[in-house]
């Protein structure tokens, strides 16, 4: 069970490590959604993504577990097509062990050879879930490397709840917000993303946003289990993954809704945030804010935060 208190303690954990990101709002997008947004901007954070906050809390328990036991960390391993790879790549430099990455081929390549720069190894897969988890396990059993799981892992998940206290906190405490919202791939940052909120802010609802051509989510979320989606074709790659049990259980407990989004809302989402606001956002990220815009009378008037997941992008493939 994540507690508060094991929030608290991830972000002690992590705080040295990475960046307090600010919120930013912006009076373009407030006239166009009719609501009052306040981004939390992780394409801030090292590494690029939100990611960096659940791959250190997850390697640093690691490594303080081996510290304990008078010995060195052993090597760690993932499957990521990308923003993960990157966070446990970095996370293992940072305590001085080695990484092994099984990345998709179909990857982004600036995701790559970010992973490559902090000193990880790349083994590739073809874009499957189950290639993904045979290459891991492959992994495990020729190095001995410990999983970290991209989401289904409280450690992770707990790391990534750290954005939404650092904007709760952040925000005007006189005036919480009516809704925060993040995107919804395999569910480690929305059930982070509840749970910081259900411990801090229990008024304000979590409503999540997710890629029509990936949406498991809102049909595991309906029916009480874990559902494939129906098919896998959408711009947002960091969101391909379906939920865990234990993912889909944070977030029936403690999630409102989950809005789905055309690849076409995605991407006029992400520009509008490229013009207006003059940041690099990567598709994924620009699905709560689509789903927002999609909606817009269920949000006006409301005071709603929405996490920017990341800002990876390749930029040899804009969409626009």
């Amino acid at each position: 069970m994540i507690t508060l208190e094991t929030i608290q303690a991830a972000h002690d954990r992590i705080r040295s490590h990475i960046h307090r990101t600010p919120t930013l709002t912006n009076r373009t997008i407030n006239a166009i959604s009719g609501a009052s947004i306040y981004f939390k901007p992780e394409n801030f954070q090292k590494i690029g993504a939100f990611k960096a906050r659940g791959g250190l809390n997850a390697i640093l328990q690691l490594s303080e577990q081996e510290r304990y036991y008078g010995r060195a960390l052993g090597p760690v391993t993932t499957h990521s097509s990308g923003n993960h790879a990157q966070a446990v790549a970095f996370a293992a430099r940072q305590v001085g062990t080695k990484a092994y990455i099984v990345m998709p081929r179909t990857a982004p390549q600036v995701k790559k050879e970010a992973v490559r720069d902090y000193g990880a190894e790349i083994i590739e897969c073809e874009p499957t879930l189950e290639a993904r988890e045979a290459g891991v396990q492959e992994v495990i059993e020729r190095t001995g490397a410990v999983l970290i799981h991209p989401f289904d892992d409280d450690r992770v998940i707990a790391g990534q709840a750290t954005a939404t206290k650092e904007l709760i906190e952040d925000a005007d405490y006189e005036s919480f917000f009516d809704v925060i919202m993040a995107p919804v791939g395999g569910g480690g940052l929305l059930s982070g993303t509840a749970l910081a909120t259900h411990y801090l802010s229990p008024q304000t609802k979590v409503i999540a946003g997710e890629p029509e051509g990936a949406a498991d989510a809102v049909l595991s979320f309906q029916s009480g289990r874990v559902e494939k989606a129906p098919y896998i074709k959408t711009i947002a790659d960091g969101l391909m993954t379906s939920l865990s049990e234990r993912t889909l259980g944070y977030i029936r407990h403690h999630v409102s809704d989950i809005l789905t989004v055309s690849d076409a809302e995605i991407i006029a989402a992400m520009r509008l945030v490229w013009e207006r606001m003059k940041i690099i956002i990567e598709p994924s990220c620009a699905v709560p804010l689509a789903a927002l815009l999609k909606h817009k009378d269920q949000f006006a008037g409301q005071k709603v935060g929405i996490i920017l997941t990341g800002g990876n992008v390749d930029l040899g493939k804009l969409p626009f």
